[in-house]
């Protein structure tokens, strides 16, 4: 995928159910669901816990990658993040661990790049939403709801 290009995803209802059949770019598949008290049957994380794996796999990524370009063996890097959607402003708190000796200035450098992972930029920097609803014409075998 080009750089300058939109990211998208896409997803569909399985009818009858509250599974979420997700698409994204048009190559990755992914299904999410709701706990069953809520109605769903649990059977894929909720589009809301999405948001703290992405944020985790990012920042993940983004420190094994520097660290490639570097050739610094950090050994394993895991990434946890403590997401609090009720606190406003949302909280999200990260803990990174590496499996690897660092003095300060190569921590501080690391913790530099961490917070530099491309959706957490995403997000300190805002949105702007444009939504658009669109339903079948009456006539093309569409029930009207009221």
């Amino acid at each position: 995928m080009a750089g300058d290009q939109p990211l998208t995803a896409s997803a569909r209802t399985l009818p009858g159910t509250l599974l979420q059949e997700i698409v994204v770019d048009g190559r990755h598949r992914l299904v999410t669901d709701q706990p069953a008290g809520a109605g769903g049957t649990d059977r894929g994380p909720s589009p809301h816990e999405l948001f703290p794996a992405a944020l985790a796999a990012c920042v993940s990524v983004t420190l094994a990658t520097y660290a490639r370009t570097k050739e610094w063996d950090l050994g394993e890097i895991a990434v946890d993040v403590a997401y609090d959607r009720t606190s406003v402003p949302r909280l999200c708190r990260i803990e990174i661990r590496v499996d690897a000796r660092l003095d300060d200035a190569t921590r501080a450098r690391l913790e530099k790049v961490a917070a530099a992972c491309p959706l957490r930029r995403s997000v300190e920097a805002g949105f702007a939403f444009e939504e658009t609803l669109v339903g079948r014409a009456q006539g093309e075998g569409e029930v009207a709801v009221a």
